[in-house]
């Protein structure tokens, strides 16, 4: 299996509202070495889904809850030659900021944006559309690459 087709495997599944939180969601958090129920699933869980998928296929993850944390790994991926399935990191709030988001790549859409399928999108688990204007970069990730 492939990362796109795990991550769309797991598409919808979202925050619960209120004081309950998703067993799946904590589940991304303990699989990768995070204790799920010290955390809620309103924690910030797009690094922690990208962690996930890659735990599950062997590839590589960087084993941290920020997003800009995938800057770090895999391989450098130049703008036009990303293909469906490559980590794309987004800076939040501003370029020189610590936050930040993370997703696979879907398709380019034209006029500067992206479509993106992760976590902690909207609250759930979709495909949503980024500007190209806050694209940090892409990464391959590797097989076996684990960190």
């Amino acid at each position: 299996m492939d990362i796109q087709t795990l991550a769309l495997s797991q598409a919808g599944i979202k925050e619960i509202v209120g004081k309950e939180d998703n067993p799946k969601v904590l589940k991304y958090f303990d699989d990768i070495g995070f204790d799920g129920s010290t955390l809620k699933d309103e924690t910030s869980w797009c690094s922690a889904f990208i962690n996930w998928l890659a735990f599950r296929l062997g590839l590589e993850m960087t084993r941290k809850l920020n997003a800009r944390s995938w800057l770090e790994v895999g391989e450098v991926i130049e703008d036009g030659c990303q293909q469906v399935g490559d980590v794309a990191i987004f800076w939040r709030e501003s370029e020189d900021s610590w936050k930040g988001h993370v997703g696979l790549y879907c398709n380019d859409l034209g006029n500067g944006w992206i479509a993106i399928l992760g976590g902690n999108q909207g609250n759930q688990v979709q495909i949503s559309n980024y500007p190209k204007s806050r694209l940090l970069g892409y990464r391959r990730l590797k097989k076996g690459g684990i960190n």
